[in-house]
């Protein structure tokens, strides 16, 4: 069988060429996405920091349980945004422990120093790595620090150095230099506690231990704390290092993405095997009439699309490895990857992905092979020179119902709101682009009947002829229409997705902001940065602003970590409230976006139980709802309920409303060290370059699907017009001319480029409308009209290139040379 299907593929390198090049680049796709997904999976941070300790005592990350649809207990892990901390007595009570030699109580505090952010500890944690001194010693009085080499910059000990913590500046003098990876400061004890936070909480505690230690003793008392111990290779994961956060993101495009691209690239090869395979009717005719069973002629088929899939695995392969290193250079140079960051080899990936492609062609070959070998010798040649006129009752009734889920699904994205809109989009795209492709054949028909009279007028006799053909050829040009609105559906809506995000986040922050000046510092500002600023001529009203995030629990015991903006005046800001008022934003409350409200199914007044970023439960009253949560985030808290839970305490920025017809005082630009003042209009530009940048990895996504779209479009076109090479040469024998031929091609291409203009726009629309209205509340989505010219343009020169070359081509060849050619 395996012989025979060579000979078949050497015979057939048109339609075997076809499969081949939707499974390439189908396979290099999803490698590059796999071994993206694998390297963030595989990835172990190497533990320095506590590369001494035995084990480590700590808590990153929050266990959340809920109950499922059926009642099941589901607990889902979220790593908290700024560190779980411990109570401090917990390292007595672990230094007591049989066989611990000892029990370092470590803390991490952010600062700036001269040469750029590093953290503090204190300096009985620096026997954790252990951290080396090759200069001075180690630091005795509070006004002294040791630092590694790169922060000390040359300074020699007995130098002093300034640094900012905490938003204020000091100076201290370096008592010694230590080796070290990464930027750190070290201070005595006791002025490590007095920088901290919360001075009875710390970050982690790491123990060595001696021959025969308690462990289990140790378990038990972390479990007592809610806390985890760590050993081994995963204490690294402690150091919140820039690739524990690569890690995670890498990870999450393959979340977001990778089930999309595998659907899409299911649905290409699927349509290109079926659409090849349905082109050689005759063929397989051929074989039943010489007594080839039906079964012998799938696995002849079968065989086909696995050895074209072997091909394609072996040049997709090879192409994704190499595609990703591209990704990786990309990332890398846009700060999403810190440099060196490792990629994982992709073995895993390969042999993944290379299961998965045969196994996708495969598939495809035995479904569309069925319908083909499962009649009668004579019937199937009968099929070649007209298509059979019923119709399958199992396809309409499953278009109907896949055209009843993408209906459904349309409702509940409207209804949604955040994330859920977001991914629902992209299925509801999906479910309209198979209810085409279930529903074609009826579609063909009803559109030819429409089109009929401006046909004819517009082409004359070549357009009754590709009437009568796109009639005769309704359920063969279903593929053909299916690609074309694929092409459309995905360039009109997901690509335009993230601009409608992008501008409504602009226009939401600048409508929205009533401060005249920002104030701001890489080094964090002071907390009480804001009273000062209050105390000069001519402010009206100053907001100090903190940033950090909250851990919410969403359906089915899941969490997920939310950005918040915790504020201690909301009078620079025009949140668009809707319901309640900011004036109640006091005590233990919370303003929430609608998006938000409305995903979570909160409402005014009710009593939410959430974590802040550092793992403290509170229970926060909903206050307001408002409209402008793409502007300003999604939760906004009094500053007072998360100050002493953010990592270094610090406000982000500082918000100044100037009377009416007064002047910026000098002075406030001094308030803060390394601190800059911007004019508010400024930080929206600035806003809409940080967008841009962030959504560059979205457009790279989603341009990689609908370049693959297109791909997949053009192939299928392709293939369907070489095939007619006998159909045209019939035409010409009776007496068509290439002039007529070609007029009945465009009038073909016109017709189905039309209905799938229509049918793909109205998908787009109805997607982007869907998501936008979720997302902002406005019923018009953005559509920039050099984009909408492109996706239009760009379909119909696709849709007539990919047509009339080939058909040209055929053409230019003398009839009775194509007459005898099967298919």
């Amino acid at each position: 069988m395996i012989r025979l299907a060579l000979r078949m593929l050497r015979h057939r390198p048109g339609s075997a060429l076809a499969t081949f090049l939707a499974l390439t680049v189908g396979a290099t796709i999803l490698v590059s996405m796999a071994v993206l997904v694998e390297s963030g999976l595989l990835h172990r941070p190497e533990p320095r920091h506590y590369a001494a300790a035995d084990l480590v005592v700590a808590r990153p990350e929050l266990a959340v349980t809920g109950k499922d649809l059926d009642g099941t207990t589901l607990t889902s892990r979220v790593d908290l945004p700024e560190g779980g901390t411990l109570a401090i007595d917990l390292a007595q009570r672990l230094r007591r422990v049989p066989g611990v030699t000892a029990a370092v109580a470590d803390r991490a505090i952010p600062l700036f120093t001269p040469a750029g952010p590093a953290t503090g500890h204190g300096w009985d944690s620096a026997a954790l790595a252990p951290y080396r001194l090759v200069d001075g010693r180690a630091p005795q009085r509070d006004d002294e620090v040791v630092l590694d080499a790169g922060t000390a910059a040359g300074a020699a000990p007995g130098t002093r150095t300034e640094m900012v913590i905490g938003g204020v500046a000091a100076s201290y003098r370096i008592s010694g230099i230590v080796e070290a990876t990464a930027p750190r400061v070290f201070f005595t004890e006791g002025r490590a506690t007095a920088l901290a936070p919360r001075p009875d909480r710390v970050d982690a505690i790491g123990l060595t231990l001696a021959p025969g230690a308690d462990r289990g003793a140790v378990d038990r008392l972390a479990a007592e704390a809610g806390t985890e111990v760590y050993a081994g290779a995963a204490r690294g994961r402690l150091e919140r290092t820039g690739d524990t956060v690569a890690a995670g993101l890498l990870v999450q495009i393959g979340a977001s993405f990778g089930g999309y691209v595998v659907m899409l690239v299911v649905f290409v090869v699927a349509g290109t095997v079926g659409l090849s395979v349905r082109h050689r009717r005759r063929d397989f005719a051929l074989l039943r009439a010489i007594a080839a069973t039906p079964a012998q002629v799938r696995r002849m088929v079968m065989a086909e699309a696995a050895l074209i899939g072997v091909a394609g695995v072996a040049s997709g392969v090879p192409a994704g490895l190499f595609a990703t290193r591209w990704v990786q250079r990309e990332l890398t140079a846009r700060a999403f990857l810190p440099d060196g960051f490792p990629l994982a080899p992709g073995l895993l990936s390969a042999a993944g992905v290379a299961l998965t492609t045969i196994l996708v062609a495969v598939l495809a070959a035995l479904v569309a092979a069925r319908r083909v070998t499962g009649i009668r010798p004579v019937e199937a040649l009968g099929e070649v020179a007209v298509e059979p006129g019923g119709r399958s009752r199992v396809r309409l009734i499953s278009g109907l119902v896949v055209f009843a889920g993408a209906a459904g699904s349309s409702t509940v994205t409207v209804g949604a709101g955040g994330q859920v809109a977001l991914a629902g989009a992209i299925g509801m795209l999906y479910l309209y682009v198979m209810t085409v492709a279930l529903l074609a054949p009826w579609i063909n028909r009803a559109a030819t009947r429409l089109l009929q009279p401006l046909l004819s007028r517009i082409w004359g006799a070549g357009g009754h002829l590709a009437v009568a053909n796109l009639r005769a050829n309704a359920r063969g040009t279903a593929t053909v229409l299916t690609g074309l609105v694929l092409a459309v559906g995905f360039g009109g809506s997901v690509w335009f997705l993230q601009d409608n995000i992008e501008r409504s986040a602009v226009v939401q922050a600048r409508d929205g902001m009533l401060a005249s000046w920002a104030l701001s510092s890489p080094a964090g500002l002071a907390p009480t940065t804001a009273a000062k600023a209050r105390e000069l001529p001519g402010v009206q009203a100053v907001s100090a602003v903190r940033r950090t995030s909250v851990v919410v629990k969403i359906f089915g015991g899941e969490a997920e970590t939310v950005p918040v903006m915790a504020v201690d005046d909301v009078s620079a800001f025009d949140l668009g409230v809707d319901e309640g008022s900011m004036a109640d934003l006091r005590g233990p409350a919370m303003a929430v976006s609608a998006i938000r409200a409305g995903s979570q199914g909160w409402h005014l007044g009710e009593e939410v139980a959430l974590w802040l970023g550092d793992g403290t439960p509170v229970t926060l009253r909903v206050a307001a709802i408002y409209e402008r949560g793409l502007g300003f985030g999604d939760i906004v808290l009094p500053r007072d309920v998360v100050t002493g839970h953010t990592a270094g305490d610090t406000d982000d920025e500082v918000l100044v409303t100037l009377a009416p017809g007064a002047v910026v005082d000098p002075r406030l630009a001094t308030l803060g060290p390394a601190a800059t003042l911007v004019d508010t209009g400024r930080r929206t530009g600035r806003l809409a370059a940080d967008l841009t940048l962030s959504a560059w990895l979205n457009k790279m996504l989603v341009g990689v699907m609908v370049g693959y779209a297109v791909l997949a479009v053009a192939n299928t076109m392709v293939m369907a017009a070489l095939a007619r090479r006998r159909e045209l040469a019939l035409l010409r024998i009776v007496g068509v001319t290439p002039r007529q031929a070609r007029r009945m091609v465009r009038a073909e291409q016109a017709g189905l480029l039309g209905v799938a203009l229509v049918i793909g726009g109205t998908i787009a629309a109805l997607t982007l409308v869907a998501v936008v209205h979720a997302l902002t509340g406005d019923l018009v989505p953005y559509v920039p009209p050099l984009g909408l010219a492109v996706v239009v343009g760009g379909t119909a020169l696709l849709a007539l290139t990919t047509t009339i070359l080939p058909i040209g081509y055929l053409l230019r060849t003398p009839p009775l040379e194509h007459l005898g050619v099967k298919e």
